[in-house]
C-alpha cells in the first residue's frame, strides 16, 4: 500500500508530462539497467572491442565504418578475424536463414539464440542485435497497467497507457536482447512517433540505439513490398526529416536503406551521427552487407528471389559448398572415402584375432568374418600406399 501510494502521488503530480513521467518511473522498474547494463553484453576493453567512443572517432576522422550481418557462431568468428567495425545479428535472418520471404515472421525467441551464438563468435566488433517486428508496437499483454491503474485510481491513466506499453515493451525486449542475447546494443526500424518514443525510451534506460530508415522491411505491408524510398521530394525530405528525428531521440548511427545516393548524402549532411548505408550510394558514413549475399552464400532459387539488386558479391562462397558437396557425394558412392587417412583409429592385428575369437564366442560369425576382412584391406591399402610414397 505504501508503494501505491507514493507512486499515485508520483503520478498525480506529472500530469501533462508523460516522457517526465516515464524516466523518473523507469528508474523503478526491475527490468531497465542501471548506469551499466548489468549481465549484458561482455566488457568493452577498448583495446579489444569496438565500443561507441571508438566510432564516433572514427565518424569525426572521415573514415568509413564497416558492419556486417552474422547469425551464429561459425559467421561471427569470420567477422571477428577481418575486423569488421560492427556485427549487427539482423532479422534478416528470417529470410537468409530460416527461409521465409519476408523479415516478419522472426520471433523475439529466436532472435535471443542467434544473439547468444554471435557473441560467443565475435569479439571484437559492437555487437547490435535487431529488435524483430512485434517487439516495440503496443502489447498483448495489458493486465498489469489496468491492474496498475485501478490500483493508482489515476484518471488519465487510460489516456497515458497505450503509450507506456509501447515503450515498456520496447524496453523489455532490449534489455533481454542485452542480458540474454550479449549484444552492446540494439537496432530498430522505423521513424513513425511511436517507433521515435520507443527509441527515446531505450535509450533513456541506457541501451544504445540504432535507428533505420529508407526502406525498413518490417514495413512492407504499408510500403507495398521492398520498394526503394526518397525517389521523389516529398519521400526524400522525409528521409531526412525521419533520420533527424532518430538522432534527437539518442541514436548514435542511423541505418539509410535503398535511398538514392542523393539523399542519402543529405542525410549524413544533416546529421552529427553516423550514417550506414544499404543500397544508399557511397556517400554515407559507413556501409552494411548481409553476410550470404556479399559472400555469394546460395545460389537457390529462393536465396536468388530475396538476394537486393544492390548487393556485390565479393565472393562465390555458394558455387565452393555446392561442388565440395558433390565430391563428398561421389566420393562416398564410389567407395574412396574414408580412405586410410581418414580412418586413423587403430587396432592391433592380436587385438582384431582375439576380437574375432570373442565375437565366434557370442555366435556372431558372420561379424568375426566382417572385421578379420576389414583389418585386411586396411593393411593391405596402407602397404600398397607406403610403397607409392
Amino acid at each position: 500500500m505504501l508503494i501505491a501510494r507514493t507512486l499515485k502521488k508520483s503520478l498525480s503530480s506529472s500530469v501533462g508530462k508523460p516522457f517526465s513521467l516515464l524516466s523518473n518511473q523507469a528508474k523503478w522498474m526491475s527490468n531497465v539497467p542501471e548506469n551499466a547494463v548489468y549481465g549484458g553484453p561482455k566488457p568493452q576493453n577498448p583495446n579489444q572491442r569496438v565500443t561507441l567512443t571508438q566510432l564516433r572517432q572514427k565518424h569525426r576522422r572521415g573514415e568509413p565504418i564497416t558492419m556486417v550481418t552474422a547469425y551464429d557462431y561459425p559467421s561471427a568468428v569470420h567477422l571477428d578475424l577481418a575486423g569488421i567495425d560492427i556485427c549487427l545479428v539482423g532479422d534478416s535472418a528470417s529470410m537468409v536463414v530460416h527461409g521465409h520471404d519476408t523479415t516478419l515472421p522472426i520471433s523475439l525467441e529466436e532472435m535471443l539464440v542467434h544473439c547468444r551464438a554471435v557473441a560467443r563468435g565475435a569479439n571484437r566488433p559492437l555487437l547490435v542485435g535487431d529488435l524483430p517486428f512485434g517487439t516495440y508496437e503496443s502489447s498483448s499483454n495489458q493486465g498489469y497497467s489496468l491492474e496498475f491503474g485501478k490500483i493508482l485510481g489515476v484518471d488519465y491513466w487510460m489516456s497515458l497507457e497505450s503509450d507506456l506499453r509501447r515503450k515498456f515493451r520496447a524496453v523489455d525486449a532490449a534489455v533481454r536482447i542485452l542480458k540474454e542475447g550479449g549484444m552492446d546494443a540494439i537496432k530498430l526500424e522505423g521513424g513513425s512517433p511511436s517507433r521515435i518514443t520507443a527509441a527515446k525510451a531505450i535509450v533513456e534506460a541506457g541501451i544504445a540505439v540504432i535507428g533505420h530508415v529508407g526502406l525498413t522491411p518490417q514495413a512492407i505491408s504499408v510500403l507495398g513490398g521492398f520498394r526503394p524510398q526518397g525517389k521523389n521530394i516529398s519521400s526524400a525530405v522525409k528521409v531526412v526529416e525521419t533520420a533527424m528525428a532518430l538522432q534527437e531521440s539518442g541514436c548514435f548511427a542511423v541505418v539509410l536503406e535503398c535511398v538514392p545516393a542523393p539523399v542519402a548524402a543529405a542525410a549524413t549532411s544533416a546529421l552529427r551521427i553516423p550514417t550506414i548505408g544499404i543500397g544508399a550510394g557511397p556517400f554515407c558514413s559507413g556501409q552494411v552487407l548481409v553476410y550470404h549475399d556479399l559472400l555469394g552464400m546460395m545460389q537457390h532459387p529462393h536465396h536468388a528471389k530475396v538476394t537486393p539488386k544492390f548487393c556485390k558479391q565479393f565472393g562465390q562462397v555458394g558455387e565452393v559448398i555446392n561442388k565440395a558437396l558433390l565430391e563428398y557425394k561421389e566420393e562416398v558412392a564410389n567407395g574412396s572415402f574414408p580412405g586410410p587417412a581418414h580412418s586413423p583409429y587403430k587396432i592391433s592385428s592380436s587385438d582384431v584375432d582375439g576380437f574375432s575369437k570373442e565375437l565366434q564366442k557370442l555366435g556372431l560369425e558372420k561379424a568375426a568374418s566382417a572385421a578379420a576382412e576389414a583389418a585386411e584391406k586396411i593393411e593391405s591399402q596402407e602397404g600398397k600406399n607406403q610403397a607409392s610414397d
